[in-house]
């Protein structure tokens, strides 16, 4: 929802001041060794994988099935090589075992394949609600048709089962969501194919927009990768018997003809998007490079309602492995983001969060590290957006990785909750009051007013934003875990401990009935 309407106020909520020891200091030194044995809290934590006696049995019995299920799809497909991790590493493809057994108890789930605008075969899974499922947090019944969420994995051969998890979690709350594997990862074909059964690209030919050579998708590790991929699975989702998506190159390829849950997804026109002409019921989910690919495409791509990245939303200006360039800020974006990449160190080592670096020691991390890359770009747009740092968060959070890779114990449990309900008000506009069109003029005021209140004096900063019952700003959440094949137990999630003491978490969004701008540049005192 864009910053815009008639007669917006401003409300700018005070952090709370969260003084922390002073840097180098033996108490700043004892609390970062803190954070960096906690960002190993799904292994070794109190209910993780290690502390968890369900877990390790549910691991074996998943990881066979999956195996043997992959290797059949291969046998049935000889001519489309799938040559990755996730076809010869066991565990690697596995996702949280502890979820075996979902389908058919808590949503219903079915395995598609179609190939893309490069005719390599690409397999995914589209999750829905039970039928007369009812809500397992609110009671409330869940009734089609449904809005709609395409899901894009991480680079590096991110598998679309590691994200699972969040693809459940929206689907028992009463959304379709569809996951998938790109091109060259999971169990999604490596090679293109110009036509038949047989692939074959030339790498000397000139590349094609995005491309790194003339063998499309080929390395798996580039953005075209995504965002063609984001685009192709939406293509895909929104395909019917009538309007069916075209499998290019198929040959004697099994693939589907359509969404086999076009049913169940809401496709009207919904007549109160949050950001005006986008009207389809779909949001976008990403990680990683999947999280640049989204940022792009939300501002390219007419049928993107909202988005979240996933470590980490891209702004116009952001550099590096996560480009951001031609980023146009245009839909409700949320931002979870990490404070440690793929490997987790001392604070003086940290860097920017993915990449390792060497930082001065008698200085704490750059607090507006997280808000730099995406979220201020948001925000000085005038559009909806939400930042969220976990604290002793990784970049691996976001995936269900068994027993080898850091992820902090309650960062992916929190991360749902965010997302649930980030998309319940922009898609579904759940406890929102709907907003009228504004015109040209009105919405650039507002704009405007949003960026001078961004620049307001000390004074202003310290009145309390009313929060009232906003969901998006509640300081306690329940969440269902699953603690055992089968079973699901509730946990509290107090939301300022498991906030970054390093990053500053951010919003600015209009409240929930459309007369007021909330803003805070940093929810704990960080010391944005």
């Amino acid at each position: 929802m864009a910053l815009a309407g008639a007669a917006l106020s401003i409300a700018i909520a005070a952090p709370a001041v969260a003084a922390g020891p002073p840097p180098g200091s033996p108490e700043f030194l004892a609390r970062d060794l803190q954070n960096v044995t906690d960002a190993y809290g799904r292994i070794i934590g109190q209910g993780g994988q290690l502390q968890n006696p369900n877990y390790l049995p549910a691991l074996v019995a998943e990881g066979t099935d999956v195996n043997l299920s992959q290797l059949a799809e291969q046998a049935a497909t000889p001519t489309r090589p799938v040559l990755t991790p996730a076809m010869v590493v066991p565990g690697w493809n596995v996702g949280n075992p502890l979820r075996r057994g979902w389908a058919g108890k808590r949503g219903i789930r079915q395995r598609v394949a179609y190939t893309n605008r490069y005719g390599a075969l690409i397999r995914g899974d589209v999750f829905a609600p039970l039928p007369g499922a009812k809500d397992p947090y609110t009671g409330a019944a869940l009734e089609p048709p449904y809005p709609g969420v395409v899901l894009t994995t991480g680079s590096v051969q991110g598998s679309e089962r590691m994200y699972w998890w969040l693809a459940q979690d929206l689907a028992e709350r009463g959304y379709v969501v569809l996951t998938y594997d790109v091109q060259g990862q999971g169990t999604s074909e490596t090679l293109p194919h110009p036509s038949g059964d047989l692939p074959f690209c030339n790498p000397f030919a000139p590349p094609e927009e995005e491309e790194m050579n003339g063998c499309p998708g080929v390395p798996f590790q580039q953005i075209a990768n995504f965002t063609k991929g984001t685009v192709d699975a939406m293509d895909f989702f929104v395909s019917t018997p009538d309007a069916p998506y075209v499998s290019k190159a198929r040959g004697s390829a099994d693939v589907n003809a359509f969404n086999p849950y076009w049913r169940l997804w809401d496709r009207s026109p919904d007549p109160h998007p949050a950001t005006p002409g986008r009207t389809t019921r779909l949001a976008i989910v990403g990680h990683s490079l999947g999280a640049a690919a989204v940022s792009r495409v939300q501002g390219t791509d007419d049928r993107v309602a909202a988005v979240v990245a996933l470590d980490k939303l891209s702004g116009p200006g952001a550099s590096g492995p996560l480009d951001g360039k031609g980023v146009k800020p245009t839909v409700p974006a949320l931002a979870v983001q990490s404070e440690y990449g793929f490997t987790v160190q001392p604070y003086f080592l940290n860097g920017s969060g993915l990449l390792p670096g060497l930082n001065d020691p008698s200085k704490a991390p750059d607090p507006r590290r997280e808000r730099a890359t995406g979220f201020d770009a948001w925000q000085k747009a005038g559009v909806d957006a939400m930042l969220v740092v976990p604290r002793a968060s990784t970049h691996l959070e976001y995936t269900d990785i068994p027993l080898a890779l850091p992820a902090s114990r309650y960062g992916q449990a929190l991360t749902s909750v965010y997302v649930q309900r980030w998309l319940d008000r922009y898609v579904k506009h759940e406890g929102v009051a709907l907003p009228t069109v504004a015109t040209k003029k009105a919405k650039k005021r507002a704009a405007r007013k949003a960026r001078k209140a961004g620049r307001s004096t000390k004074a202003k900063r310290r009145q309390a934003a009313p929060a009232g019952e906003d969901p998006l700003l509640a300081t306690s959440f329940t969440y269902l875990e699953p603690t055992a094949v089968g079973r699901w137990s509730p946990v509290t999630l107090q939301r300022d401990p498991l906030l970054s003491f390093y990053h500053c978490s951010a919003y600015a969004f209009r409240d929930r009935t459309g007369s007021q701008v909330l803003q805070s540049g940093d929810v704990t005192g960080v010391g944005c």
